[in-house]
């Protein structure tokens, strides 16, 4: 097996080579996600899953259940002769799919130091009843070349995925070199120096669908944010520190570059529709306050450096940010989500430094969560879904 800069060409090759040893219909190779305990496995029946909608497509299942699990755990060969019999054996996939599994040879991948790093798992003996001696001591040493391959891809991804960090970390320096990210005293002052505005003070009909947040100057939508965050109580009840808050406000706006829509006064005008939903729809009814306040600091976060393109372009052009994002899906999503994190680490911008260890990861997780939502492909996959549940409430 060579060494390929692509985990799933791998796996790929790895399956067919599997299959053509052990004469097996099908071959699932899972990897171990030590981070989540979970055997992660995107390859399935001897091919990398090709549908557009299926390619951050994966199948995550406990590093402790079943026959991968078993395998995964005990690092031990298990050859089944009859799977139905078997009690880790899970017949549901069957049932759903019309496949019948008889027989199955599931061993271990491990790395030069014996420790698991994946499991492959076989069905169905074509030329026989069930898998032989023979077919377990073969996987056994074809599972030595899988972990030593799978661990050299490994570890090439991870120094590619340094290198187009710090690739992007240049050219994203070399843009705010130009622009200057740093927030100025001045402006600390200019926004300090005046108390913080109600939203009445700002516009009579500021908490009013009918109101235009892009009739305020950009000038004015730093206090305009400050007023809403007021309203909403996130200050107190997230103790947040005037100077801190204010500070995070500037470096957001200042991480927004200049494309004609997905910019900074699009970002201010769907925090004040999320702060509309707040006052108009008593969101607390359904939501949790701390669900709320992450909604209206991601509304804020949501295009951080947009590009002014889409995910298929990036993909498509082969930039720094789908070399760094594509195999997860919503490459531009996951770069704004980054960028938050970074503003948010940023020295005098925590705005969560008041938050519980909990309470801090809980409000990453909603943010990460709400973020890579606004990608339009996630959109029209649940639209059906939406508008049967409008239709209800409607009825």
């Amino acid at each position: 097996l060579a060494i390929s800069d692509d985990v799933s060409v791998l796996l790929h090759e790895i399956i067919q080579e599997a299959r053509n040893l052990s004469n097996a219909e099908r071959c699932s190779v899972f990897l171990l996600d030590r981070s989540s305990h979970e055997l992660v496995a995107k390859v399935f029946d001897g091919g990398v899953v090709s549908d557009e909608f299926m390619k951050s497509y994966e199948v995550r299942i406990p590093a402790d259940q079943g026959i991968a699990g078993h395998v995964a755990t005990t690092g031990e060969v298990l050859n089944i002769k009859d799977a139905y019999s078997h009690p880790l054996f899970y017949r549901g996939v069957d049932d759903s799919t019309g496949f019948r599994t008889r027989s199955i040879l599931c061993f271990p991948i491990k790395d030069e130091n014996e420790e698991v790093i994946g499991v492959a798992e076989l069905c169905n003996k074509i030329n026989g009843p069930w898998f032989s001696k023979f077919d377990e001591d073969l996987a056994t040493a074809f599972s030595i070349y899988c972990g030593i391959s799978i661990a050299n891809s490994l570890l090439y991804k991870k120094v590619a995925e340094a290198q187009q960090r710090s690739q992007l970390s240049n050219e994203m320096m070399m843009y705010h070199m130009k622009v200057g990210t740093q927030v100025s005293p001045e402006e600390m002052n200019k926004v300090l120096n005046s108390r913080i505005q109600t939203v009445t003070d700002i516009h009579p009909d500021f908490a009013k669908f009918t109101y235009t947040p892009r009739s305020l100057g950009e000038d004015q939508t730093i206090t305009a944010i400050l007023g809403m965050v007021e309203d909403m109580g996130f200050i107190n009840n997230y103790k947040l520190d005037l100077r801190t808050l204010t500070r995070w406000c500037l470096m957001v706006r200042k991480g927004y570059r200049d494309p004609p829509y997905h910019n900074w006064m699009h970002a201010y005008s769907v925090s004040h529709f999320c702060y509309l939903l707040y006052k108009n729809l008593d969101l607390g009814k359904y939501l949790q306050d701390m669900e709320i306040f992450a909604l209206f600091v991601s509304c804020l976060c949501h295009d951080l450096d947009h590009r002014g393109t889409n995910n298929s372009f990036q993909v498509d052009s082969k930039s720094v940010l789908a070399a760094l994002y594509s195999s997860e899906g919503s490459v531009m999503e996951r770069h704004h989500f980054a960028q938050a994190i970074a503003i948010i680490n940023s020295a005098g911008c925590n705005i969560l430094e008041n938050l519980s260890r909990k309470e801090y990861q809980r409000m990453l997780d909603l943010m990460r969560d709400i973020i890579l939502a606004t990608d339009l492909a996630h959109h029209l996959r649940i639209f059906k879904d939406l508008r049967k549940i409008a239709d209800g409430i409607v009825t």
